[in-house]
């Protein structure tokens, strides 16, 4: 069964440290078999209104963007974002 990765960017604390993480993290993501399907700033936001960054990926399963999450490489990539954002991250199965 699919699943989503989706990321909420509750506040930037550190650009650079940002720009370190997203230069590995794509990669290390769409080397474990995620697919980008959204990121950036919302166009329109409702009921909370956080316009807050964004990050949509899609994966085969759950065990898949888990293991995308628990990878040496993804690993790599949230030792360099070390508190540069404070972030929601979930993964939900898809229906």
């Amino acid at each position: 069964m699919t699943a989503y990765w989706i990321s909420l960017y509750r506040e930037t604390t550190d650009e650079a440290k940002l720009a370190a993480y997203a230069t590995l993290a794509g990669p290390a993501l769409e080397a474990a078999g995620g697919t980008f399907l959204a990121r950036g700033l919302p166009e329109q936001t409702y009921e909370a209104g956080e316009a807050t960054r964004s990050v949509l990926l899609e994966f085969a399963s759950v065990e898949a963007a888990v293991a995308a999450h628990d990878s040496p490489a993804y690993q790599e990539a949230l030792a360099a974002l070390d508190g540069g954002a404070v972030r929601d991250l979930r993964i939900v199965p898809g229906v």
